[in-house]
């Protein structure tokens, strides 16, 4: 199933399958490491709700909502 990253609950990964969106954040996501069939797991919430934690490649990186909805992931 794909979806987008955003829509990880805490404790679920899946695998990155594409990246969308144009210019600098795109590019910005892609040097993060965030590459087709990185495996990305979301770790822990804000209190708000955004932005939110995951790990990815041994990294805990934080993303706003709106920059995860530009990577789909397949579960």
């Amino acid at each position: 199933m794909t979806m987008p990253l955003n829509d990880l609950q805490c404790g679920q990964s899946g695998l990155v399958s594409g990246v969308h969106g144009g210019g600098a954040m795109r590019q910005r996501l892609l040097d993060l490491g965030i590459l087709p069939g990185t495996q990305v797991e979301r770790v822990l919430n804000s209190p708000a709700g955004d932005p939110a934690c995951y790990r990815i490649r041994g990294a805990m990186i934080a993303l706003r909502g709106q920059d995860a909805t530009q990577i789909t992931i397949v579960v």
